[in-house]
């Protein structure tokens, strides 16, 4: 429940500064250092909320759910 949470809050976070990024290219130019800098902000933003959406590997998940599947 919290990861979908805060899943929500990421995307709404990442669609409130692509906005502001399209404003700033809008004035200043795809690659001012202003518009430049606002996206690499926005690709950690967009990093975080891919590594939410990911299923845990394997080794996260306790044995005793893996024991009960035959090998």
């Amino acid at each position: 429940m919290k990861n979908e949470l805060n899943k929500k809050l990421l995307s709404v976070w990442i669609k409130f500064n692509q906005k502001i990024m399209y404003k700033k290219a809008k004035k200043y130019g795809f690659t001012h250092p202003y518009v430049v800098a606002h996206s690499q902000s926005l690709d950690v933003l967009l990093n975080k909320y891919q590594k939410l959406s990911e299923t845990p590997p394997l080794h996260k998940y306790p044995r005793t759910i893996l024991s009960n599947h035959p090998h």
